[in-house]
């Protein structure tokens, strides 16, 4: 007579244990297999892709798009939400712009042309700053951070218009072009890897690191995880969330001194539509929409899915209408199979 095997025997909890451990490989690299699958897909599809310089313009591109994203980690993951990241790119890059085609003029004193580490550094305190307010006005105000950083949004939009005076830079009011030795940082290549993309990964590493073993990175985890439980144990939420949106506003003046350097001009419209993109990066790299859950390195391999999708319908030659509509369909589709993973999960 043959041996029955019973819910209970050791064959079948072995067997259970490798079809469950096989589940959550299979949902925790999905992103990954998803990347994978559309480049193969787009390889087959186009002649074009497959190419060193289409993979190049690819990281070219989709850099800023990732600093964006792993500043937006940072805000999901306490369960909020940066809005306001693109705009904060805009008003850093404009920033950096005007001061490097035009001299500083204050009080009657003209200054000249300032030494672009300086013009750098004033672009990143635009960026720190617009985000340190973001994080002082939703802590002290107890606002939620959809609508805190919706409002400043709005308001770092408009500061870049008036920095720019609705120009685009450099403009009739410039008095030279951007130096060659900045443009670089966005359009030269480093071993044949564009120079963007180590800047992107220098950032995603520091936020690795940030989020994995520091004191910082563990309140982001709790406030996210279990408000109540992380106040309890000495949590302060006001101040992680004043750190994380300095944080996010730090990366996304990044992007945008990237994005002008690509460009070699400057726009108060710069990057919009991002703010966007970068919370559909996060999504697809599956962090938790309600926080406490999730990686820099998921929403990099998000940017990098969102990247390659943008690309390969482009060179599909898909009108743009059809690809908003298509990268839109994604971002609802991954929160769709998330929300049921993460279920199934609980459920073991």
């Amino acid at each position: 007579m043959a041996h029955e095997i019973t819910p209970t025997s050791p064959t079948s909890t072995k067997a259970d244990r490798s079809r469950l451990a096989l589940r959550d490989i299979l949902f925790k690299a999905g992103p990954l297999i998803a990347l994978i699958a559309l480049i193969a897909y787009l390889s087959f599809a186009s002649p074009k892709f497959a190419t060193h310089t289409n993979f190049a313009n690819i990281g070219r591109q989709t850099a800023p798009l990732a600093i964006l994203a792993i500043g937006q980690t940072f805000a999901i993951l306490t369960g909020g939400i940066d809005l306001s990241v693109a705009a904060i790119a805009a008003f850093a890059s404009a920033t950096t712009a005007v001061l490097m085609t035009s001299p500083l003029v204050l009080f009657g004193v003209d200054f000249g042309y300032l030494p672009i580490p300086v013009c750098l550094a004033a672009g990143l305190m635009v960026g720190l700053l617009a985000g340190l307010l973001n994080g002082w006005i939703i802590a002290t105000f107890k606002i939620p951070d959809f609508i805190a950083t919706l409002g400043t949004m709005q308001v770092f939009r408009g500061v870049a218009l008036l920095t720019t005076q609705g120009q685009s830079v450099p403009g009739p009011s410039s008095t030279r072009e951007m130096p060659a030795s900045f443009t670089w940082l966005g359009t030269a290549n480093v071993a044949g890897i564009p120079a963007s993309i180590f800047i992107a990964l220098i950032c995603a590493g520091i936020a690795i690191y940030v989020l994995k073993f520091t004191a910082l990175g563990r309140a982001v985890y709790a406030v996210g995880g279990n408000r109540e439980a992380a106040r309890v144990c000495g949590i302060s939420i006001g101040r992680t969330k004043i750190y994380v949106y300095a944080i996010s506003g730090l990366l996304a003046s990044i992007a945008g001194i990237l994005l002008v350097a690509r460009l070699s001009a400057a726009n108060a419209l710069l990057a919009e539509g991002e703010e966007l993109r970068s919370i559909a990066s996060v999504v697809i790299g599956g962090t938790n929409l309600f926080g406490g859950e999730g990686g820099v390195i998921g929403s990099l391999i998000g940017a990098m899915l969102v990247g390659v999708l943008g690309n390969g319908l482009n060179l599909l030659g898909v009108s743009p209408f059809y690809q908003r509509i298509a990268q839109g369909v994604v971002v609802v589709l991954v929160v769709i199979f998330d929300q049921w993973r993460r279920r199934s999960l609980n459920k073991k």
